[in-house]
């Protein structure tokens, strides 16, 4: 079982300006509401992939009632604990004249001692010794940057395989509890570690210290110019396909996704790098937060160029 944990969950509200300005009204063009948050979209992603997680986290208000009410009519099995406050809304600009993506995001509700022992004690019983934990995105305040280390440390008891997307103190605390797989993006390994990266080489150097803490796969997003993969013996590289891009939102957690599911089936090394650029290339092909089409992702399967920089 894949199980996905949002933490700080949001209602995703993308909204369509042409020639948007600052310090002036705005005119809407059109406008869309997901269920939002990075755990979430990775379920959406692997129901698309034909697959089954179960979601968990926090919900609370009115605007957690419309995520429950949203991911159980895509039969995407939940099981959230309630808290007081409101799930943040986050903000979602795009502009097509200009071709930018403006998020404006809420904090969310702050959570209590008791809130977080109660998470914990939730994803625990359902893992198992096969399960796949995806730990991904912001916390909300009142949170310690242990909390993914400490969640981390207790699934290895159980044998689950963590797969890892955070930021700064989260990511680099997490990172040391030793997960199965990490997902950061340049930014937030320059953030991490406290460098700057300034080319491929460096990327990779960077990428290959976090290997030395037990981690055995990193997958590095480029963005629009593609991805690196690198475990013990072999680093590669995929380049951005060029597609028409609706929307970068959600784009690497539709990565976690694919890479959720082919450590689930057991893939190859190369299956799974296909599977998860495949994936990401579809996400962005799609308005809001929506998630790529499977027929698409098939497609851009074959468009995949793997090139290897070290092959053991």
């Amino acid at each position: 079982m894949i199980i996905t944990v949002t933490l700080n969950p949001a209602l995703d509200k993308t909204i369509d300006i042409d020639g948007f300005r600052i310090d002036t009204v705005n005119r809407i063009v059109s406008t869309r509401v997901d269920a939002g948050g990075k755990g979430i979209n990775v379920s959406k992603v692997i129901k698309e992939l034909k697959h089954k997680s179960i979601a968990l986290g926090f919900l609370g208000g009115s605007s957690g009632n419309q995520i429950k009410n949203y991911l159980d009519d895509l039969n995407i099995d939940n099981n959230f604990l309630t808290v007081k406050g409101e799930t943040r809304t986050n903000l979602k600009i795009f502009d097509k004249v200009n071709n930018t993506h403006t998020d404006i995001n809420e904090n969310g509700p702050s959570l209590g001692e008791k809130d977080i022992t109660n998470i914990k004690q939730k994803i625990m019983e359902h893992c198992k010794d096969d399960s796949i934990v995806v730990l991904s995105g912001s916390v909300p305040s009142g949170v310690s940057t242990s909390i993914y280390a400490d969640i981390i440390k207790s699934i290895k008891t159980k044998g689950g395989k963590v797969i890892l997307d955070a930021e700064g103190q989260l990511l680099m605390q997490g990172i040391k509890a030793g997960p199965y797989m990490v997902k950061p993006n340049i930014d937030e390994l320059e953030k991490a570690f406290d460098i700057s990266i300034n080319s491929e080489d460096e990327v990779i150097e960077t990428a290959k210290k976090i290997l030395e803490y037990g981690v055995k796969y990193v997958v590095i997003s480029l963005g629009s110019k593609g991805s690196i993969f690198i475990s013990d013996h072999k680093v590669a590289k995929v380049t951005g396909i060029k597609v028409e891009v609706k929307s970068t939102v959600g784009a690497g957690d539709s990565m976690v996704a694919a890479m959720a599911v082919a450590v689930q089936e057991d893939y190859s090394f190369e299956q799974a790098i296909k599977l998860a650029c495949a994936t990401s290339t579809a996400n962005v092909m799609t308005e809001g937060t929506q998630t790529g089409r499977f027929v698409d992702i098939e497609k851009l399967k074959k468009e995949i160029d793997i090139k290897y920089i070290t092959k053991g």
